[in-house]
């Protein structure tokens, strides 16, 4: 049996978060316009910098940073960010998209998805940050919580 889309890019989301380099939360996010995958992108030091998998430790958990606060101290750009980079990196327009990721964006991520014209965001899981999901909702972005797709990959042949 098929996966309906919004399964089909969430899992593909859930593939790409496997690229994570954070102790804490591994995410994916792809970005899909008119049932076309356009970008991914996952939670990770920038490019060239050490991430927190090679140094072995979180400096938020070390000063013991809740999650869903203090985002700056963060070694990592989110996987939300990393998909809004990677379109402009290569020139792709980003208005009218969907948004598909594992977890529900940060306020500094709705931001951004606000900024970049995105009008949907697809979710199964919910970041700690409330604030973010009701400036999403207060900006006119569509965020959808679904069940968590099945994780198993239905056949090869």
């Amino acid at each position: 049996m098929r996966p309906p889309w919004d399964s089909y890019f969430l899992k593909i989301a859930m593939l790409v978060a496997e690229r994570s380099t954070c102790l804490r939360h591994n995410v994916g996010a792809v970005l899909v316009k008119d049932k076309r995958l356009l970008t991914t992108g996952y939670n990770g030091a920038s490019s060239g910098v050490e991430d927190c998998a090679e140094i072995g430790e979180c400096i938020r958990d070390t000063k013991g940073i809740p999650s869903g606060q203090r985002h700056e101290i963060c070694r990592a750009v989110h996987a939300e960010q990393n998909v809004i980079i990677q379109a402009g990196l290569h020139g792709i327009h980003t208005g009218g998209s969907t948004l598909y990721c594992t977890h529900s964006p940060c306020i500094i991520c709705a931001k951004m998805v606000v900024n970049a014209k995105i009008v949907k965001c697809i979710t199964y899981a919910k970041y700690a940050d409330e604030e973010a999901r009701d400036f999403l909702s207060d900006s006119g972005v569509d965020l959808q919580f679904l069940e968590k797709p099945n994780d198993v990959i239905g056949s090869l042949d």
